[in-house]
């Protein structure tokens, strides 16, 4: 899909319940571009829905996208390729697209990039990495993979040294509460503290049984910030703004995905995207897909914002704690000026 296809529901929802909520200007820190036919087929670990939503997003698109869904509003875009792509060809994409447009972008890596590999990327242009599970080692089932078999000591301590920001999706199927990815976050937070590293989705805690006690142990580092992108789960982002502080909170939408028109339910500690029926094909085989003759449902770009905002209303958040999250923290991050 080229652009967003807006219905008169989708702009009563933005019209009524987000325009008036959110700041002139903002920045989305996690966007990813990718062409189309650059996927690579079987990847490890990957959920299988979102190959459903797109199969590519230029830069074009992500432009026309964003002015659709946010007129009246600036907003800058952080992006990276799509980790599910050939790295090299992902990669080169998106450089093109730093010296053409001056975008801030993420260098796709695998397990085994080097050091030298990263410094002549970050020399390029870009400021930072994107590690992911389906880049780790391929002997490594996904159900075992962890933080430090797609993202090396090697790598976070090279980043700490540049002081390089590093967006981390994390791994494994207890997502956030996972003890294994608790103790490597924190042991991150202390052995790296100047590798910026950004924990996406809020730690994948996308329904109230992912959250578990992991507040209780992230309360306690002092570097790690957290991007609340594809995530709608107002109870994960409020907990976070607790635990960490409006400062270390940024948002992110993980676009194109976020085009998807949904809403997200639970089920026994599962989340389920509940879209209208026949939009997406045949969606019965996977575990977080249903389908609905419900007509009246927007988008899941929408539905995260309007978790943030239910998070913020809950918190007492003033505009300047909310311009804080949706733009001042990613200004100083990315060193963007809107």
């Amino acid at each position: 899909m080229f652009g967003v296809n807006l219905t008169d529901y989708d702009k009563k929802v933005y019209r009524e319940q987000l325009m008036d909520f959110l700041p002139p200007k903002f920045i989305d820190v996690h966007v990813h571009l990718w062409e189309p036919g650059t996927k690579r087929p079987g990847q490890k670990g990957a959920a299988r829905w979102p190959s459903l939503m797109a199969d590519s997003q230029t830069f074009e698109d992500m432009e026309l996208s964003f002015e659709q869904l946010f007129p009246g509003k600036k907003v800058a875009k952080v992006v990276f390729g799509s980790p599910s792509c050939r790295l090299d060809v992902v990669n080169s994409y998106v450089l093109k697209n730093i010296q053409e447009h001056r975008v801030r972008a993420l260098y796709c890596t695998n397990w085994d990039t080097t050091p030298a590999e990263i410094k002549k990327a970050l020399d390029a242009g870009f400021v930072g990495i994107k590690p992911y599970l389906n880049n780790s080692p391929p002997y490594i089932p996904a159900a075992e993979v962890r933080i430090f078999d797609f993202l090396t000591h090697e790598q976070l301590k090279f980043m700490d040294e540049a002081g390089g920001i590093v967006m981390l999706h994390i791994p494994r199927a207890g997502r956030l509460r996972d003890p294994v990815n608790l103790a490597q976050l924190v042991e991150i937070d202390k052995k790296y503290p100047r590798a910026k590293v950004i924990v996406a989705h809020v730690g994948r805690a996308y329904c109230p049984e992912d959250i578990g006690e992991a507040f209780g142990v992230l309360r306690n580092t002092k570097n790690l910030v957290f991007d609340f992108s594809a995530n709608t789960l107002d109870l994960a982002i409020e907990k976070c703004v607790e635990a960490v502080g409006v400062g270390r909170v940024m948002f992110g939408s993980d676009m194109p995905y976020t085009k998807m028109r949904m809403y997200r339910i639970c089920e026994g500690g599962n989340y389920v995207n509940v879209v209208p029926r026949g939009l997406y094909g045949d969606v019965s085989g996977d575990s977080h897909m249903r389908e609905t003759d419900k007509t009246d449902i927007t988008l899941f770009m929408y539905e995260e914002l309007l978790a943030f905002r239910r998070a913020a209303e809950r918190l007492g958040l003033t505009r300047n704690e909310i311009n804080d999250i949706m733009y001042k923290n990613a200004s100083e991050y990315f060193n963007i000026e809107l």
